[in-house]
C-alpha cells in the first residue's frame, strides 16, 4: 500500500496536473492490492497444507496411495493458472445453503481455490525432494530406536526439512503474488482491476501509463524483497 502511494507521489511530481487526480485513486488501488495480498496468503496456505500431505503420499510405501498424488502433482503442476481460476470460477457455486440460509460464495475466493490448486502440486514436490534429501541412515536409526515410520516423519524428518523448503517456498509464493492479477480477468476486485476502473473513469493516456505504471511498481516492491531474501536464505542454508 505504502509503494502504490509512493508511485504516485513519484508520477505526480513528474507530472504536476495529474497529482489531484492520481492520488484521489490512491485508496482504491491500495484496496485493490490488499485484495492481491489476500489472495495469495490465502492461496499459499492452503496450497502448503495441501502440499504436505501430497508431498508426503508420493512417498508413501503403498502404490494406491502414491498414484493418486503423483497424478494430482503431474497433472496440476503443469497446468496453467488462468485456466485454473476460469475453471474454479464457473465450476463452483456462485452460492451455497448454509443452515437454511443462502450464503454468497465469493469470487476472490474461488481465485484463492484456482492458485491453491498449482501451488500445492508444486509445494508437494519441493516437499519430496526434502525429504528424500534427508540421509537413509536417519530412518534407520531412528527404526532401531523404536519409532515408527510415522513418527519418524513427524518428529526427525520433517523438522529438518523446513530450513530446506523456506527458499523454494518463498519463491513460489512472490509467483503465486504476481499470480494474484489474473483474478481481475474473473471480476476480482484486485489492484489490477482497480487500475482498469481507473483508467476507464478517467480516460486520459497519461493516466493510464501511470496507473498501470503504479500497478507494476507496486508488485516489484512487494515481491522484490522477497525474492531478495529468498537468495540469502539459499547461500546460509547450502550445504
Amino acid at each position: 500500500m505504502a509503494a502504490v502511494a509512493a508511485v504516485a507521489a513519484l508520477w505526480a511530481a513528474l507530472q504536476p496536473d495529474l497529482a489531484v487526480i492520481l492520488i484521489g485513486w490512491v485508496p482504491y488501488l491500495a484496496q485493490g492490492f490488499a485484495m492481491n495480498i489476500l489472495i495469495s496468503v490465502a492461496a499459499i496456505a492452503i496450497g502448503s497444507l495441501i502440499g504436505l500431505i501430497l508431498g508426503v503420499m508420493e512417498l508413501a510405501p503403498a502404490r494406491w496411495i502414491r498414484a493418486p498424488a503423483i497424478t494430482y502433482v503431474h497433472i496440476f503442476r503443469n497446468a496453467p493458472h488462468l485456466v485454473l481460476i476460469f475453471a474454479t470460477t464457473y465450476a463452483m457455486p456462485f452460492e451455497i445453503t448454509l443452515l437454511g440460509g443462502t450464503v454468497a460464495f465469493p469470487d476472490w475466493l474461488k481465485a484463492v481455490v484456482g492458485l491453491a490448486i498449482p501451488a500445492s502440486a508444486h509445494i508437494a514436490e519441493i516437499v519430496r525432494g526434502a525429504i528424500q534429501s534427508i540421509p537413509t541412515a536417519q530412518w534407520e536409526s531412528a527404526g532401531s530406536l523404536g519409532f515408527s515410520r510415522l513418527r519418524t516423519l513427524r518428529w526427525i524428518i520433517l523438522p529438518q526439512c523446513l530450513r530446506r523448503t523456506l527458499p523454494a517456498w518463498m519463491n513460489l509464493y512472490a509467483s503465486i503474488a504476481m499470480g494474484s492479477a489474473l483474478a481481475s480477468l474473473v471480476g476480482v476486485g484486485e489492484l489490477l482491476h482497480a487500475a482498469t476502473d481507473a483508467s476507464t473513469a478517467v480516460r486520459r493516456t497519461d493516466f493510464t501509463i501511470a496507473v498501470y505504471l503504479t500497478v507494476l511498481v507496486s508488485f516489484f516492491a512487494y515481491c522484490y524483497p522477497i525474492s531478495r531474501l529468498t537468495q540469502r536464505l539459499e547461500r546460509r542454508f547450502a550445504v
